[in-house]
């Protein structure tokens, strides 16, 4: 059920994260560095996870379109051409030699191929993919729903969250050169919109867009949706990973949670 309001709730919030994140990037050092200012931001983070859960519940489902709704372009967000050697080698095979790997706290570390994971239960989804740089596209996603693989390997108590380590590293003049990485709550990872996706408006995910996996989360914005997926943990805490921000965007100022 979608819940309307005398606002469009998603738009007010994208544009709040999208004002939030430009104050952090836009050269205003000396708040960035302040920690009241950090503590602010986290205040303001927790305050709209808060509040949506409130709203929504954890289990409110992203609006989904119809197919005449998809997008003629859909714009690839973030890295779209890895020139990592490994991930070259793979993609130069079609992806037969590729193999996610589930481990961290489970009981069963796991590992699949391209082939075993669509053989698994799959959603297809047309939802709208919200930046945070102000644009949206429509399109349409299928893909194993990652609940499926937590529960085969069996996610132990002491897990909060899901770590997604991905192929592609951005641009070292930008970032030093560093992978991309994402991570969600147990919830969020729960989710029966959360998948990763194989295809894309009907045909195989193109590399553009993640091939040959790629994260879906349907009531966040963008930037949580990594791309080039090749390995999952399950954590306890992300303090040691990276920045210990939990993601690549969020060790460089945006928010760990992007809900809309």
């Amino acid at each position: 059920m979608r819940i309307e309001s005398g606002f469009d709730r998603r738009g007010f919030l994208k544009r709040a994260l999208v004002l939030g994140g430009a104050l952090l990037l836009s050269g205003c050092d000396q708040l960035s560095g302040s920690e009241s200012f950090r503590r602010l931001l986290f205040r303001a983070e927790t305050l709209t996870r808060t509040a949506q859960r409130a709203l929504l519940g954890p289990d409110a489902l992203a609006h989904e379109y119809s197919e005449a709704d998809i997008s003629p372009d859909f714009r690839a967000n973030g890295s779209t051409d890895p020139q990592d050697a490994d991930y070259l080698a793979l993609a130069a095979d079609n992806f037969r030699n590729w193999k996610l790997k589930l481990g961290g706290l489970v009981e069963r570390p796991m590992e699949w191929s391209l082939d075993e994971l669509r053989a698994l239960p799959s959603r297809t989804q047309i939802t709208r993919h919200d930046c945070v740089e102000g644009w949206s596209c429509i399109g349409k996603w299928k893909g194993v729903p990652l609940k499926v693989l937590l529960d085969q390997a069996g996610v132990k108590p002491g897990a909060r969250y899901i770590v997604f380590y991905c192929a592609d590293t951005l641009d070292e003049t930008l970032t030093g050169g560093a992978k991309y990485y994402e991570s969600l709550g147990l919830e969020d990872a729960n989710h029966a919109q959360t998948i990763l996706a194989y295809e894309m408006n009907g045909e195989t995910l193109p590399v553009p867009h993640g091939a040959p996996l790629r994260l879906r989360v349907e009531r966040q914005l963008g930037y949580k949706m990594a791309k080039y997926v090749m390995r999952i943990e399950a954590v306890a805490d992300f303090a040691d990973i990276d920045g210990g921000q939990g993601g690549f965007w969020e060790d460089r100022g945006y928010e760990w949670y992007a809900g809309i």
